[in-house]
């Protein structure tokens, strides 16, 4: 089993949990360093956010192409340090240069002034198929860099200003851990949608696992960056959110939000959620069937097999002295209500279904939705938007 110490949390990757945001009374001389300016698109400004509060430790600064082209190789820095998808920030300004001092804004926000160490043009081909083991534009993420990303790469180190002002307040690393029990485990649990009455069970059950500490917390801890296209728009996300966190009253269970922009890369992506999140404090991650997975929007073919992110994660793990929680396949029955599918099958069990298709259905028409399936105060906030 995974511990941690009497005294203190689990150990942020690299020891110690990075701190980019400059002094106060440095912030204004700092800004006049800069000579040029570069607006960050959403996906930026979740980076720069994580760089500065430490999500993304050891890293202090967008990766230069070494590290890009080993991340992208091997999932590993130059220096050895594990990491599931390069940090970069991309511009189309072909009159930036080695040695330039520019201020990231972000919808009127002064976010970081990042120092250039290097520039170039990546090879998005070989990217797209080391990160995401695919090079076909119906990934998401794939889309994302050919269409969205532009054409030149900065890597460099960055002193922050100020935080993005979102409408999820993202607590940082540091305000989390400082919420979180010394001596007990802390298990995390991932989402990107809003969370039904599956989730609430599969996440509480994961602190009776056989490998978790008797008074362990669940960090529920949502992303709130960009995301695919057909999901659930952040804005009403983070009200189901909030209202769920009043409602359920559990001492064992804390609530955050973080500043991350999803790529959909399976075993990638589940790395890159394990780094984050030991960052903040975790010693287990909870990692479901095809945990960031996405499928073609022609031929319905996942990208991923189902364990691929577990398999990956499990392998990972020991190096970041986290444990993963596999994801129980939950299902509700007439009789016991939510069990293992296992168990359901075992006992012949009458299973009752809701699919994501007909729950959208069932939202628009105005038809009663089974309290079975989502808590009644989420529903009220997806029907009013």
């Amino acid at each position: 089993m995974t511990s941690q110490s009497d005294s203190a949390l689990i150990a942020p990757c690299g020891g110690k949990l990075v701190d980019l945001m400059v002094p106060s009374h440095q912030i204004e001389e700092v800004k006049k360093s800069a000579t040029k300016t570069l607006e960050c698109s959403d996906r930026n400004a979740c980076d720069v956010e994580l760089l500065i509060v430490g999500g993304f430790s050891p890293e202090r600064g967008f990766m230069q192409k070494a590290d890009y082209d080993s991340v992208v190789a091997t999932n590993r820095t130059t220096s050895g340090h594990l990491f599931g998808l390069p940090i970069i920030f991309d511009t189309d300004q072909s009159d930036i240069h080695s040695g330039d001092k520019v201020l990231l804004t972000y919808k009127g926000q002064d976010l970081a002034v990042l120092q250039v160490e290097e520039i170039w043009e990546p090879d998005k081909v070989l990217e797209a198929q080391g990160c995401y083991g695919t090079t076909s534009l119906e990934h998401p993420a794939v889309r994302m860099i050919a269409t969205e990303r532009k054409r030149f790469y900065i890597g460099g180190s960055i002193s922050g200003l100020e935080l993005p002002k979102r409408i999820f307040p993202c607590k940082t690393p540091k305000e989390v851990r400082s919420n979180l029990p010394s001596g007990e485990d802390v298990v995390a649990f991932q989402c990107r949608n809003p969370i039904h009455r599956a989730h609430y069970e599969l996440f509480t059950r994961a602190l009776h696992a056989n490998n978790v500490s008797k008074n362990a917390v669940v960090l529920v801890h949502p992303t709130c960056g960009p995301t695919q296209q057909d999901d659930i728009p952040g804005e009403i996300r983070f009200q189901t959110y909030e209202q769920l966190a009043e409602e359920v009253d559990n001492p064992r269970i804390r609530w955050a939000y973080l500043p991350y922009s999803m790529h959909m890369a399976g075993p990638r992506e589940a790395l890159q959620h394990m780094i984050i999140r030991r960052n903040y404090g975790c010693t287990h991650f909870i990692i479901g069937r095809d945990m960031a997975g996405c499928k073609s929007s022609l031929t319905g073919e996942d990208f991923y097999g189902p364990y691929d992110a577990q398999n990956f994660a499990r392998e990972c793990a020991p190096e970041l002295t986290m444990e993963t929680v596999p994801s129980l396949n939950l299902v509700y029955t007439a009789e016991e209500g939510y069990v293992t599918a296992e168990h359901a099958e075992a006992r012949g069990l009458h299973i009752k279904k809701l699919s994501g298709t007909q729950f959208r259905k069932m939202l628009r028409s105005g038809e009663e939705i089974p309290e079975w399936f989502a808590f009644r105060s989420v529903v009220d906030v997806l029907r009013a938007a």
